[in-house]
């Protein structure tokens, strides 16, 4: 028998022990009993949850509690449910797409309020990497995207908001082009998160033409870098920029009182 076969089987004909826990709300429940076999290994991508009525009685909460975590869960792409009858029927377990993950990141990301401090820092490891990875074995075609972006960041007359949005492109154009997908939705919910922030800032920037040529020289001296293949350069280029780009635009917390 095959490994898909062993698994089929064992979703089918070895149903999970689910234990009922009494503790915070009936949805909530179900969510952490679901939770807790994915991480344990027990519940995999394509694996069926039991029937409503049974999984209910098996977690020893309500039918809506049963239902309410799984519109939870499928509005996260964890699960997916197929209405009917017949053996492609029922909730399964999903593979939660990448931009699903990055956008769950990034709103967390925003939501969580974190200190700028930090974020910065967060960038600086994600960026150092991304880059490091795509000056040993890049992907062109993400290349390319950070090319395009640098040439609309350095056109005649771009305002601050295209300029923004290009500056975002650029940043995630090179993690993706590192070939690592979690590194490029780390540093694309980061990124993303701090589109709002870095706009106001620089919407506050007096100088902003000197300002602008600056940041289109680094940009331009860490993409050269990656092109060239150079790890080294490109990784300390990424750091200063960032560190360097924050410092000048001043960001700060919304609970900062400076």
């Amino acid at each position: 028998m095959t490994d898909m076969a062993d698994d089929a089987g064992r979703a089918q004909n070895e149903p999970l022990s689910w234990k009922p826990v009494r503790r915070a709300r009936a949805h909530e429940l179900v969510i952490d009993a679901i939770e807790e076999r994915i991480m344990a290994g027990d519940l995999r991508v394509g694996d069926p949850l039991p029937p409503e009525r049974e999984f209910a009685a098996q977690l020893d909460v309500s039918r809506a509690g049963v239902r309410e975590a799984v519109r939870v869960l499928e509005s996260s792409g964890i699960l997916r449910s197929s209405p009917g009858s017949g053996p492609g029927a029922g909730t399964f377990v999903a593979a939660l797409p990448r931009p699903a993950l990055t956008r769950l990141l990034r709103l967390h990301v925003a939501l969580a309020n974190f200190r700028i401090d930090d974020l910065i820092s967060t960038r600086v490891a994600l960026e150092r990497a991304s880059v490091h990875l795509a000056a040993v074995a890049p992907d062109q075609e993400k290349l390319e995207q950070a090319r395009n972006a640098v040439d609309i960041m350095a056109a005649r007359g771009v305002t601050r908001e295209v300029f923004n949005d290009a500056d975002t492109n650029f940043h995630i154009a090179l993690a993706e082009a590192s070939g690592n997908d979690f590194v490029a939705s780390l540093t694309a919910a980061i990124r993303e998160s701090m589109r709002a922030p870095i706009l106001a800032a620089l919407l506050e920037i007096e100088d902003w033409d000197s300002l602008a040529d600056t940041l289109n020289a680094e940009h331009r001296q860490i993409l050269a870098a990656v092109e060239a293949g150079d790890a080294e350069l490109a990784m300390t280029a990424a750091e200063e920029h960032i560190r360097s780009s924050a410092a000048a635009l001043s960001i700060r917390n919304k609970t900062d009182p400076s």
